[in-house]
């Protein structure tokens, strides 16, 4: 007889690991299932799925590291401090990305055990439905589960007729890894993660390159705040182009040559030692069998879900990159909560609309709830509340003064609808809002409430007063 589960989780990423943690948490049985897709040295898979193996966090590490060379390369002396002589070692930057990846991942081991998750090593396939549970197979062993949650994440989306050897034309994972500072990157795709490894690898002195299909800089932002984006990250080096459409790309011994029509349709070339294709992702539902359960993945490879995760399969869950809405990582472990405590007679909940958003680039970007478009666009009446950095001491003294605090309120209610962030502590700055917006407080709330000074924090307060015209320090 196969071992039985009250909860068996397929995928140990960020929403699979917090949904089984949370599970054992509330003393369910849980078992959690994961490939070896990121093996280490001796072939054991290693937790975290992607956004801790190949995604938010090394990429963040990475970021940090070029984020310190560039200070001694370009910023210090306006302190006062004067470095010669500054020299990289990109193999020992990417072995200190690994070293805390190990970290992070052994981390999620220990997290097991504390909780007891028994960890399936193996990927999981459903096999069919009995009257004890949902059979799934894990590298040839069948285990039931009572409920079942799909958690396996996402894997880069490739363009049709570009191999990607993740040595000379690669995705995030081969970007992550260069084992030299390429002299010219190109880039596919100004998306989050275009413009974080372009970030990177600019930063430590390549001339990067990067060509997008969209006609407008970051669709999906504000408007003022791609608007300021743009000009800043041109301004450090980024070079853009807009509405492209790629054609034919070559491998060649010395590098990539990329073909491509402009926006007038011109015909373009771009000759680069190395290409990042960075054009979104795809949810990995291929090989789960889910025929067997009566399941079937939708057009975009999605598994269709309610507002609560529930697929139409009776006790089958999907949490993560494998459903609706945004590919975040925290968007997933919040989906785990739920699910996890739905499972034990809870009442979990996720707030979509108070998700946010971050770019990890110099300076961060952060954005929660609507854009001014987005409300234009529904007719809503709102009222703007805008504060810059370049007001505020701590900023100043910081050395880093560039971007704003935009708040966007109701304009009868003054319930907060939206925040816009640019700073290099926007990823940060944000929780204020977001934690405001869960509680549906108005912009008056976060302007009456005293904020430590001086403190970069100020400049959201100032914002929340400023949607009354009512700003102190400017």
């Amino acid at each position: 007889m196969s071992k039985h589960f009250d909860v068996v989780v397929i995928g140990a990423g960020p929403a699979g690991y917090i949904a089984a943690i949370r599970a054992a948490q509330l003393g369910l049985s849980v078992a959690c299932a994961e490939g070896n897709a990121y093996a280490d040295p001796k072939g054991e898979p290693r937790l975290g799925g992607t956004c801790l193996n190949v995604g938010c966090i090394p990429s963040k590490a990475l970021l940090a590291s070029s984020e310190e060379f560039e200070k001694v390369q370009h910023h210090l002396d306006d302190h006062g401090i004067s470095v010669s002589g500054a020299k990289l070692d990109v193999v020992k930057m990417v072995a200190r990305k690994e070293a805390i990846v190990t970290k992070m991942t052994k981390g999620i081991e220990f997290l097991f055990r504390k909780n007891k998750v028994t960890l399936l090593k193996g990927y999981g396939k459903f096999v069919g439905k009995t009257d004890a549970g949902y059979q799934i197979d894990v590298a040839g062993e069948v285990v039931t589960a009572t409920h079942a949650i799909i958690a396996t994440g996402s894997k880069a989306r490739h363009l049709p007729g570009i191999a990607v050897d993740n040595k000379m034309i690669c995705d995030n994972e081969g970007a992550l890894n260069f084992e030299t500072v390429p002299k010219k990157l190109g880039v596919i795709g100004a998306g989050v993660i275009g413009l974080e490894l372009g970030s990177v690898w600019r930063r430590l002195g390549a001339e990067v390159e990067v060509l997008e299909a969209m006609p407008t800089f970051l669709a999906a932002a504000d408007d003022a705040v791609a608007k300021e984006m743009q000009k800043l990250l041109t301004a450090q080096g980024l070079q853009f182009s807009f509405g492209v459409k790629i054609g034919e790309v070559k491998q060649g011994k010395k590098g990539v040559t990329v073909n491509y029509a402009d926006q007038d349709g011109k015909a373009q070339v771009l000759e680069c030692d190395k290409l990042i294709v960075s054009v979104g992702r795809a949810p990995n539902t291929d090989g789960l069998n889910l025929e067997s359960i009566g399941l079937k993945a939708n057009e975009r490879g999605q598994i269709d879900v309610n507002d609560y995760c529930q697929t139409a399969a009776v006790n089958v869950w999907a949490i993560g990159d494998v459903v609706r809405g945004p590919m975040l990582a925290h968007k997933g472990e919040e989906e785990g909560v739920m699910v996890a405590e739905l499972l034990a007679g809870q009442a979990g909940h996720c707030n979509y609309n108070t998700v946010p958003w971050v770019i990890y680039t110099s300076p961060e970007v952060a954005w929660v709830g609507k854009t001014e478009q987005q409300l234009k666009a529904e007719g809503a009446a709102y009222k703007v509340g805008s504060f810059p950095f370049m007001a505020n001491g701590r900023a100043l003294g910081q050395g880093d003064a560039q971007g704003f605090v935009k708040i966007l309120a109701d304009a009868t209610t003054d319930e907060i609808l939206g925040a816009h962030i640019v700073n290099a502590h926007a990823s940060d700055l944000i929780a204020e809002v977001v934690m405001a917006m869960e509680f549906k407080a108005a912009s008056e709330d976060i302007g009456r409430i005293c904020h430590a000074h001086p403190s970069l924090s100020e400049v959201v307060k100032e914002a929340a007063l400023a949607c009354d015209k009512r700003a102190l320090n400017m």
